[in-house]
């Protein structure tokens, strides 16, 4: 909606955490809306990432009490902050006192943890429930809940659409933009991660092409579970003096820190641990529509399969993994608001693997993610398996597909499109 708020599904949470909390964090990726999303509950702003306003705030700290609710916006660039936030809170500050926006602390600064005092809460670039593509008429809490028992709604939303909004991507202020204009800003993203955002972490980059090397790599191996090894290698694929492992673990440290990269956990469900289970995360950046900057795709490629030219990590066309990473951003969204876990399975073998798994509590629903309109009985095998071993801690299985129609399954598995689904 250019020139307007669009209002995001933590915005109902971070209403109710402030009627009753003193202090809330909002974090994530630069551009994902944390600001937008946080002064619309503030009464007073203080920009730290400003250097008037943050040396006057390092002078003189708010008082223990603020009148109102305060906004300490990029508050990592006075790490201090966090720890005076804390500090208030055990004096007594009253419930909705104050919101921090912005990204985690640099390497090695000396920020209190703030667990039982400042409550923190992920904004993610927009879901396809906040975009508006459709209205969603299947609840992931109420599958969670196992309250969802009717699977029905139909869209008009198809493939065609869903690239558009893989390429278009859920920065609030990219994608009202025209496809020019969404990729030089995209561009220009991926730019500044590299010049800008490992030097406010303390971070020296010595051979940027190589960091942007490594970020090519972890982009094709999006909606994977590619070893961080493979994803070196096929960085550096052809150099004679490869940079240290260790090297390229502060890359990938600086990059969950900033939350550029937004990796899924595998799942181990404590209730009833299933055997031979991998432990890899599977891999996604922090919206897909940078995987498409980084692997110069554009959508007609990527729709017609002829994209396979990425790097030597894989060689598969993209389409369907970057529609596995427009999903999972999204069921990352509504998995927070129904206050649960996301992670993903797949034995050592690979007998059996689930694109995503959302837990909370003894109750899980299991996702498998299908690029086709039409759903088989090959499509659901996995889903069935997992559901033979778990039984009643297994509260739904779903597919989330590009087709027109949610319906459920004679084998109970709920068949739902993209648009359809939502928190």
């Amino acid at each position: 909606m250019p020139g307007g708020y669009v209002r995001r599904i933590v915005d109902a949470d971070l209403d109710e955490l402030l009627d009753g909390l003193p202090a809330v964090a909002l974090e994530g990726a630069k551009g994902v809306g944390k600001t937008a999303t946080a002064e619309r509950r503030a009464t007073r702003v203080i920009r730290l990432d400003a250097a008037a306003e943050r040396q006057a705030f390092a002078a003189a700290p708010f008082d223990l009490a603020p009148d109102g609710t305060l906004l300490l916006d990029e508050w990592q660039r006075y790490p201090a902050a966090w720890d005076q936030v804390r500090r208030a809170v055990d004096a007594g500050a009253p419930p909705g006192s104050f919101i921090l926006a912005g990204s985690s602390a640099p390497t090695g600064a000396a920020v209190h943890s703030g667990a039982g005092r400042i409550v923190v809460r992920r904004l993610r670039p927009l879901s396809l429930a906040e975009r508006g593509l459709d209205r969603p008429t299947v609840s992931l809490a109420g599958l969670l809940a196992g309250t969802q028992d009717t699977i029905a709604g139909q869209t008009a939303i198809g493939l065609d659409d869903y690239v558009e909004e893989i390429f278009a991507s859920g920065f609030p202020g990219i994608r009202p933009l025209g496809p020019r204009l969404r990729r030089e800003r995209l561009e220009g993203y991926v730019r500044a991660t590299i010049e800008r955002e490992f030097a406010e972490q303390g971070v020296v980059v010595r051979r940027p092409q190589t960091l942007l090397a490594w970020l090519r790599a972890f982009a094709a191996a999006t909606a994977s579970t590619a070893s961080y090894t493979s994803i070196l290698d096929a960085a550096t694929a052809g150099l004679d003096h490869k940079p240290a492992r260790d090297t390229t673990a502060v890359y990938r440290d600086v990059l969950a820190r900033t939350f550029i990269l937004d990796s899924v956990e595998a799942w181990t469900p404590w209730f009833n641990p299933l055997k031979r289970l991998a432990t890899a995360a599977k891999h996604y950046l922090a919206d897909p529509a940078l995987a498409t900057v980084l692997l110069g795709l554009d959508a007609t490629s990527v729709v017609r399969g002829t994209d396979v030219r990425q790097t030597a990590l894989n060689q598969r066309p993209m389409l369907g993994p970057l529609f596995e990473h427009l999903v999972a951003q999204s069921v990352l969204v509504y998995a927070q608001a129904a206050g649960a876990l996301v992670g993903h399975v797949r034995q050592r073998d690979a007998r059996h693997e689930i694109d995503l798994v959302v837990e909370r509590g003894q109750r899980a629903v299991a996702i498998e993610v299908k690029l086709a309109q039409v759903v088989d009985p090959k499509d659901v095998r996995h889903l069935l398996w997992l559901k033979s071993e778990l039984g009643a801690g297994l509260s739904d299985m779903v597919v989330v597909t590009t087709g027109t129609r949610a319906y459920r399954r004679p084998d109970g598995v709920a068949v739902v499109p993209a648009a359809l689904l939502g928190p």
